[in-house]
């Protein structure tokens, strides 16, 4: 079965100042505007890749990214994977955590293939 995945990479999820601070006003606009890129696509399936991303959002920040999904839920509808590097697996699961509480399907990954598996509806 054929599969939509929109990739987006951590410049275009997460947005930071000058100063190096995250700039969580800027980040949700990046859902707005995947929102929009994918308001006429069906079946849509999202893979975030954080593997790069500098410094560390913090609990609270995790929390208000996905809490700001349901704002999206259309583009959000589908799977999400959030792609990360081991050593912040912990704070993607959380991330995946509270936006699941929220009805979204989102899984934390540390493999590229499994996360694109997930996402086609293989099972690994």
């Amino acid at each position: 079965m054929p599969t939509t995945v929109k990739v987006i990479r951590t410049q275009e999820f997460v947005r930071a100042r000058p100063n190096g601070t995250f700039d969580l006003e800027a980040s949700e606009q990046m859902l707005m505007d995947i929102a929009k890129a994918s308001a006429n696509m069906q079946d849509v399936q999202v893979l975030i890749d954080v593997r790069h991303a500098r410094g560390a959002l913090t609990a609270g920040d995790l929390w208000y990214l996905a809490d700001r999904l349901g704002r999206y839920r259309h583009a959000f509808s589908g799977k999400t994977a959030v792609l990360c590097p081991t050593e912040k697996f912990d704070r993607a699961r959380f991330f995946a955590l509270v936006a699941d509480g929220k009805g979204f399907d989102v899984q934390a990954f540390t493999s590229y293939e499994e996360a694109m598996t997930w996402l086609a509806g293989e099972e690994t």
